[in-house]
Order: structure tokens, then sequence, then C-alpha cells
């Protein structure tokens, strides 16, 4: 990946690279910094934490396989065959585009979703319900609103006392940034991530310590705490936090790309810009049970509306009831496109919600001066 997507290779610009090494702790003083490994010591003047994530396997899950690096996705790729019965415990991100991917190859799918519907935590429930319907066109069962009570290598129990045989059971509820070999060299949310600031800077540390990826939770002037694990901060965070690190007096503030997710899934594209919060107000720009795709843009509640009593707003500026703070699309490329534009700006864009819900127009004529 390293040399096809970039053009070089990466590794050969580094001065060393110790593979098959695992970091094991981190000291800290004003100007330096000591890192243990499992070949012995390091010490630098600065440290980027890239450490990523691991997928989260609950306790007494053991027989369930989790689906996070190359190595997984092989030995899942080698377990299924046609008619094999694959349980997919969860109905996120990954868990839906598993399920599309093993029912055209086959297999006979069933998917465990514990909230009421698919994507409920990243999009809500209501537009996550529009996704419900997919599952049976994609000739995958979907049992949504009913948690797990068991998960074993042979199946699932779940909460209402059903039990679903299986051949292979995937547990694809979320991942956690792998940060637990500081110990308390740095402060960590409950999740384990490191918060930094726009230019990648942890909190409470000195400047010399930056984390990316999907260790960091990075504050955004424009959409507040955005959390990684996606491909696309991955991609753009390392070289904002390397023009910071090295940046001198009275360079310009590093960039703040807006939060951005794709997925492929159960014969249907996505896309996310931005970020939703539970008190946004819910715009729809064509149908979800209609042909042609349809677009949910979401607008911030304005200061002092009910609205905006529904949750601790994470961004400083919550806006007005015209900002808007996330566009997810289904099956519309053009939409897409101008959303990627509409957050490509300094500032959260404000659109007149009445136009933007018309798909007779397109969405630049809604945005406002």
């Amino acid at each position: 990946w390293l040399v096809d997507e970039l053009g070089v290779d990466a590794l050969a610009l580094a001065d060393e690279v110790l593979l098959a090494t695992a970091a094991t702790g981190l000291f800290l003083d004003r100007f330096e910094v000591r890192l243990t490994t499992t070949r012995g010591e390091l010490r630098a003047d600065a440290v980027v934490i890239a450490s990523g994530a691991q997928a989260v396997r609950p306790t007494g899950w053991d027989g369930a396989v989790v689906l996070h690096t190359a190595a997984d996705a092989a030995a899942l790729r080698a377990r299924l065959r046609p008619g094999s019965r694959l349980v997919v415990v969860g109905a996120g991100w990954i868990g839906a585009e598993v399920a599309g991917v093993a029912a055209a190859a086959g297999a006979d799918v069933t998917v465990v979703e514990a909230a009421p519907s698919p994507l409920a935590e990243a999009l809500g429930v209501a537009v996550g319900a529009f996704t419900a319907p997919w599952y049976e066109d994609a000739g995958v069962r979907l049992l949504a609103g009913i948690p797990a009570a068991e998960v074993r290598a042979d199946g699932v129990r779940l909460a209402d006392g059903r039990r679903l045989a299986a051949d292979v059971v995937l547990a694809a509820v979320g991942a956690r940034p792998a940060t637990s070999w500081l110990g308390g060299a740095l402060t960590r949310d409950p999740d384990g991530a490191l918060r930094v600031d726009a230019g990648y800077t942890v909190v409470g540390a000195p400047g010399h310590v930056r984390a990316v990826g999907d260790a960091a939770r990075r504050w955004s002037p424009r959409h507040g705490w955005v959390p990684g694990g996606h491909w696309d901060g991955a991609l753009r965070g390392p070289a904002i936090a390397v023009r910071a690190l090295l940046a001198g007096p009275g360079e310009p503030a590093p960039d703040d790309p807006a939060p951005y997710v794709f997925s492929t899934q159960l014969g249907h594209e996505l896309t996310l810009y931005g970020a939703r919060h539970p008190t946004d107000e819910l715009v729809l720009r064509g149908s979800p049970t209609r042909p042609g795709g349809w677009t949910a843009l979401w607008f911030a509640a304005p200061p002092g509306s009910d609205r905006a009593h529904g949750g601790a707003r994470a961004r400083s500026d919550p806006g007005d009831a015209s900002t808007l703070t996330a566009v997810l699309t289904v099956d519309r490329p053009r939409d897409a496109g101008a959303a990627r534009r509409l957050f490509a700006g300094a500032t959260l864009p404000r659109l007149d919600p009445t136009v933007a819900a018309d798909q007779a127009r397109a969405l630049r004529d809604a945005v406002l001066p």
C-alpha cells in the first residue's frame, strides 16, 4: 500500500525502521521523550503516537472472530463458503459491509443489532432505520433492537431467548484506541483515545508529543471533538501533525479537515461529511423509499431553542438553524461532491433548509451569504 498509494517506498524514507517491535512505555520531560520497547530504549526530541486501534471483543465472546486487520480479513474469508451460516453481531459500518459481501458470496447471513436500527450511533435511529430494508433486499436477516446475551463459536443466544446457530460469528461492535501501553504517561479518555488540538498536540502534554489516526480524538473548531477510526482521518492527519510540529513562529493555523466517511454496503454507496449532534434538525432531500438515492442534511439547533437543550453540544459555536453540520448521501454522487465542497471552507456552511430539501435544485442554490 505504501508504495502503490504514495508512489515511493515510504519505509525507505525513514532513517531507521523497527518492525515486529512493540512500544511498552513512554516517559516525558520538557525537551525529550524516552520510549521503551521490546528491543530496548529509544530517545528522541519528539514522538508521534500512531498506534492505531484494536477491535472490541467483549468478555466472554472468545468464540467470535473480529475484523480489523488484513490478517483478520484473510482468516474470515477462509472460513466462509457458500452455505456457511454467518451471524454478525453489530450493524455498524463494518457489520453492514461484511453482511452484504458475505450474502452476495452465498453465505447465510443474520445480523444482530442491539440498537433499534442499523448505524444508529453514527446516523441516529431515524436515519439508520432507512437502511433496514436494504438487508432483506440483499438476502440478509436483520434482527434489530435485540441484544446478544451469549456469544459462542457455534452461535448466539439473544436476550429474548432465541438461539442462532452459526458456523462463524463475527463481533462487529467497534474498535478502541490501542493506547494501553502508555500507562499513566498521558491522560486518556475512557475509551483510550488521546485528545489532541487542531495541530495534533496531545492535550496537557509538551508540544513535542503528538498523536494521530485511530489513537487520537481531535479538536475541530467547526465540529468539536472528532474521533479517529476512519481512513480519511488517518490519511490527512499525519501531514497536518508534521507541519505543525515543524512550524515556526507566524505559521498559519493548522487545517481543519471535515470528518469524512464512505461506505459501500448492501448495494448502496454512502458518504458522510461533517459531524451530526443528537439535537440537530434532520432535513431529507429525496425519498429513502424511492429509486434514485437520497440525502440527509443536519442543521444545528440555534442557541436557546428547545432542541439545543437536548444535550451538551461539542462545538464551540452551535450556529443558527441554517448552519449545516453534516450531510449523508446515499447513491447520489452529485450531492456527495457538493457536500465535499460545502465543508471545504474554514467555517460551517449556511444553507436555506427549504431550498436544500428541494432535490430539483442543486445544493449550491441553497447556500446563504
